[in-house]
Order: C-alpha cells, then sequence, then structure tokens
C-alpha cells in the first residue's frame, strides 16, 4: 500500500480493519444501532420545538405545552442515553480491536529473523506498536461510527426539512456545494498533513530512544550541545508538521460558520416573508425547526470533517502496523522435529553466508563437533566467529550448505525445539527490569526459585546474588543497569546453566570484566561446559588452552584447526595471534 497515496479513504484499508471487529459483532451493531437512534431523537427535538411554537405557544394552549415540553425532554432524556451508550461502547469497541491488533503485531515482530532488526529502527517499531495503535482505535472511538452517525444526522435533516417546507430546504440545500467542496479540500490537505505528522513523530520517538540508551556516550564525549542542536531541528520539523494542521483547520472552520450564519439568515429572511405573504400561516414554527435542522446539517459537516481527519490518521496508522503485519521476514520454521534426547554433535558443511545479498561472510565453512567436546574459535574482529552462533540457532538462513546436530539438519527440527537446547551467553548481557531470578528464569514456570539457588551454588554465585539487597529479588532495573558488567555476566552464566542445554554458547564471554568477576566466571565456565558440547568464542587464554579443538578463521574462512599445542607448532597464523593477543596475558 501506498501511504502518500492521495486517496482520501482507502476502503481495501478500511475492510480489513473492520474485520478485526468480527469477534465483537454484538457490541459493532448495537453501537450503530445507537447511531440512527440519535439520528431520530435530533430531529424528533426540532420537531416538537416547532410543534411547541406553532401549536401551544401561538394559540396560548398552556395544556397542549406542557404535554410537548415533557415530551420533549422525554426525547432529550432519551437522546442522553443512547449518547452515553454510543460513547461507551465505540470506544471499548476501539480499544478491544487495538487490544487483538497490538497482540498480533507484537507475535508477528518476535517472529522476525534478526535481519529484520538489524535494517530496522527500534523506535519507529516502538511508535507503531503504541502510538500508531492508540491512532487505530480512535477509528472506531472518534472516527467512523461518529462519522455515521452525523451521516444519519443530515440525511434526517434534510428529509424533515423537506417535509416542513421544500422552499425554504432548498435554500438551504443550495449553499451545501460550498461547504462541500471546502470539506473535500481540507480532507485532502489534512491526508497529506497527517502522513507528514505520523513520519516525524517516529524520527522523533527514534531520535529520543537513541540518545536516552547511548547518554553515556553522549555524556562522555560532551556531545550535548550538538545533540540538543540535532533534536532542536527535528522538534521543529514534528511542530511545522503540526502547525500545517492548525493551519488547515484555522481555514476551514470559520469558512464551514460563515456559510451556517448565511443559511440560518436567508431562512429567517424569506421564512418571515413567506409568512407575510400569507403562502404559509404556521412558518414561524417551521423557521425555528428549521434553525435547530441546519445545525443538525451544517455542524455535522464541521464535525465530519474534523471526526474525518481522525479517521485518516488512524488509516495512515493501521497502514503502517499491517505493513509490519504483512512483512514476511520469518525465518521458515518448517521443521517438525522435537527432541527430548539431544546429545550436541554439531556438523558445518560447506556453509556459505552473507548477511548482504553477493557479500559473503562464510565462504564454505566445515567442520565437526562431537557430542561433549569444546571447541574455541579465534580469529579477528570481522573473521565470521559470532555468524556461526548466529546461524546455528538460525537466527539467520545460510545460503547454501547443511549444518546439522546429532546428524539431523537443523531444518527438520521445530525452532522451539532447536533454540531450546542450545544456551547462549554474550559479551553484551541483556537483563530486563525485573528481579534477578525472574531474569534467570525468563519467568519459565518449570524452573523454580529452590532451582536457581541450587544452580547458583553449583557455579559459586549464590554468594555474590544473596549479598545484593532482596537478593535473588533484587529488581536490576533496566537493561540491568544496577549490576556492573561482571555481574551481568554471571548472572547470564547462570541463565544458561538452568536451562540445562545440550550445546553450550560462549560468545566472548569473558571479556571486559573485572578481575575478581573474572574467576567466578572461570569457575563457572568450568561447571557449565562440563559434560556438554561447548563453542567457546573467547579472548582468555585458559579456556583456550582446555578446549578439544579450535578453529582458527580469517576473512569468512577457517584457515587453521588444531589443540593449542598442536596450533602453537605449526608457526602459521594461530601462533602469530598468540604471540600478539595472549603472550603478555600468559606470562603475567
Amino acid at each position: 500500500m501506498d501511504t502518500n497515496s492521495g486517496k482520501a479513504f482507502d476502503y481495501g484499508l478500511f475492510r480489513r480493519l473492520v474485520g478485526h471487529t468480527r469477534p465483537y459483532r454484538t457490541t459493532f451493531f448495537s453501537v450503530a444501532l445507537a447511531a440512527i437512534l440519535l439520528s431520530i431523537f435530533a430531529v424528533l427535538t426540532a420537531s416538537f420545538a416547532g410543534k411547541i411554537v406553532n401549536e401551544a405557544i401561538k394559540v396560548k394552549d398552556s395544556e397542549k405545552l406542557l404535554y410537548l415540553v415533557l415530551a420533549m425532554f422525554g426525547v432529550l432524556l432519551g437522546q442522553v442515553i443512547c449518547q452515553l451508550f454510543f460513547n461507551y461502547y465505540a470506544n471499548w469497541l476501539g480499544q478491544s480491536v487495538i487490544k487483538d491488533v497490538r497482540v498480533a503485531l507484537f507475535k508477528k515482530m518476535m517472529g522476525f529473523r534478526m535481519q529484520y532488526f538489524d535494517n530496522s529502527s527500534i523506535g519507529v517499531l516502538v511508535t507503531r506498536a503504541v502510538a500508531d495503535m492508540q491512532r487505530i482505535g480512535e477509528i472506531f472511538s472518534q472516527g467512523f461510527f461518529v462519522i455515521v452517525a452525523d451521516l444519519l444526522k443530515m440525511l434526517a435533516a434534510a428529509s424533515v426539512m423537506l417535509y416542513l417546507n421544500w422552499r425554504l430546504a432548498l435554500i438551504v440545500f443550495a449553499l451545501l456545494p460550498i461547504i462541500l467542496y471546502a470539506t473535500r479540500l481540507f480532507q485532502k490537505a489534512m491526508k497529506v498533513a497527517f502522513i507528514e505528522v505520523r513520519a516525524q513523530v517516529s524520527n522523533l520517538n527514534s531520535f529520543v530512544q537513541e540518545r536516552i540508551t547511548g547518554m553515556k556516550i553522549v555524556q562522555l564525549f560532551t556531545r550535548e550541545r550538538i545533540e540538543k542542536e540535532n533534536f532542536r531541528k527535528i522538534n521543529e520539523k514534528h511542530q511545522n508538521a503540526w502547525l500545517k494542521t492548525v493551519w488547515y483547520n484555522s481555514i476551514f472552520f470559520p469558512i464551514a460558520e460563515i456559510v451556517n450564519a448565511i443559511a440560518i439568515g436567508l431562512v429567517v429572511y424569506f421564512g418571515v416573508l413567506q409568512s407575510l405573504n400569507t403562502i404559509n400561516q404556521d412558518n414561524i414554527g417551521a423557521i425555528v425547526s428549521f434553525i435547530f435542522l441546519i445545525e443538525m446539517l451544517f455542524r455535522p459537516l464541521r464535525q465530519i470533517a474534523d471526526k474525518f481527519n481522525t479517521l485518516q490518521m488512524g488509516m495512515v496508522a493501521a497502514n503502517r502496523v499491517f505493513s509490519i503485519l504483512d512483512t514476511e521476514s520469518q525465518i521458515k520454521d518448517g521443521g517438525t522435529l522435537v527432541r527430548q534426547d539431544v546429545k550436541g554433535a554439531i556438523k558445518f558443511s560447506n556453509v556459505h553466508f552473507g548477511y548482504v545479498a553477493d557479500e559473503e561472510v562464510l565462504h564454505g565453512i566445515s567442520f565437526d563437533v562431537k557430542a561433549g567436546e569444546t571447541v574455541a574459535i579465534v580469529g579477528a574482529t570481522g573473521a565470521g566467529k559470532s555468524t556461526i552462533v548466529n546461524l546455528l540457532n538460525r537466527f539467520y538462513e545460510i545460503n547454501s550448505g547443511t549444518i546439522s546436530i546429532d546428524g539431523i539438519d537443523i531444518k527438520d527440527f521445530t525452532l522451539a525445539s532447536l533454540r531450546s537446547h542450545i544456551a547462549v551467553v554474550l559479551q553484551d548481557v541483556f537483563l530486563f527490569a525485573d528481579t534477578i531470578a525472574n531474569n534467570i528464569s525468563l519467568e519459565d514456570q518449570d524452573i523454580a526459585i529452590a532451582d536457581i539457588e541450587a544452580a547458583a551454588k553449583q557455579i559459586g554465585v549464590h554468594e555474590f546474588i544473596n549479598s545484593l539487597p532482596g537478593g535473588y529479588s533484587y529488581n536490576v532495573k533496566e537493561r540491568g543497569t544496577m549490576l556492573s558488567s561482571g555481574q551481568r555476566q554471571l548472572i547470564a552464566f547462570l541463565r544458561a546453566y538452568v536451562s540445562n542445554p545440550s550445546i553450550l554458547v560462549l560468545d566472548e564471554a569473558t571479556s571486559s570484566v573485572d578481575t575478581y568477576s573474572e574467576q567466578l566466571i572461570q569457575r563457572a565456565t568450568e561447571k557449565i561446559t562440563e559434560g556438554r558440547t561447548s563453542i567457546i568464542i573467547a579472548h582468555r587464554l585458559a579456556t583456550i588452552k582446555k578446549a578439544d579443538i579450535i578453529l582458527v578463521m580469517d576473512a569468512g574462512k577457517i584457515v587453521e584447526t588444531g589443540t593449542h599445542q598442536e596450533l602453537l607448532k605449526k608457526g602459521g597464523y594461530y601462533s602469530n595471534l598468540y604471540e600478539a593477543q595472549f603472550l603478555a596475558e600468559d606470562v603475567a
């Protein structure tokens, strides 16, 4: 769909959105019925006003006056009750729809391959899931149903006008093309303006989120003044986009008010002339009714234009949300195999892969890891070490070749089954704003607090956790900012250990930590790698020395394989890498 199309209303998009109201069909039709009743009550109010003048005040009939006033009061009471029902359930329906669509959107995003997130702004995705969803809800609460109710009122008002006095009705109708034309121009202009507003909101959200997340870098490099200026420019664009909508409103609504006032003036003038010319002696009551009816005819036009803006903003938001829902960026979960007894033998056979088309990162990688073995992968930055981990978890699809576990192609496993047997500890540990216990178990109901404590004691981190305020109930805040990098690593190790994986991956998990944490991590590493297949991408000498096999990578290829001693004897790439990176550490 083209979000920049000049169409004032996309029927196909709206029809798709209305499809989400099917589970709430009863409420949908009840709100529609309330809209019909509101139009009926509105014209009855105008009719009773005219009758009070002609049939009670004009003839001085107090009994008839009381009867008509009570009847009018009953109509107004019914209108209030219908309006209350209409407002509440139109909003309820809107919130129910966005709840369902938001769940569907979040589920969709959780299934996207990592490449989608590599190429997408997190701020924009947050906008889609939060702000855009609210706009979609407003389609039902403040847009569609209000427009339908207003159109029904206009139709009813026009019909009653023709019934009461067709000559006066034609005078009013003659002014309609002016306001209709103005409304049409207004809608087209607002369509373009609101697309720009949504784009600027996304840019603003993305900018603020990135700068707040990276505030440490901003302050370390004293970029406050620069970022403030950048924010001022983005904020100014956002302001200008909104001011366009304000300008269009400032032009349209005075025009509508002028046309409304002219219509009332003409009706009063020609209505009184008709009475003076004795064409219709009951014209005074009709004039009173017409004043009510003109408001019913013209005010909804002004409101419709305003509500159509709400509808358009919701449609723009829906278009953006549905574009994500329609995105095909999932790893195909076509496997059917679910196994509980994975031993952990890994085999890469002539694997080719690139994050970008025609730019390979891995050039025919092949290696075998027996069940229970520890393999270390070393190499310069960008050699392709972490890519191997990503491919093993099927975060990305390989271009060619095969990857197997226990002799079974990983594509034959369901994604959930495959990933349940692999635990990864990354250098940059991500912790949620939650308790330590929940960050370890990830709220898996099968992992009890007693299991977490027992595992913590086994790998030597129980004492550290108990030293924190609240122990396992300590809230680490967003991204674990209440803990040091070494402490976060220990939590990540425990998280991996309690999941009891068949395959453990440590992706530079021991770098950038203090000496004390390093000792704890080293002990944890020895414990959790015991008896299970382990892939270690590491810079720590002790771990590499103890590996059963070391794979040396350079520019997406395995250039050497062997044990630590074997590779040193070869005097090749690994030996040079060892001398450059590890010898000083080994001597120390």
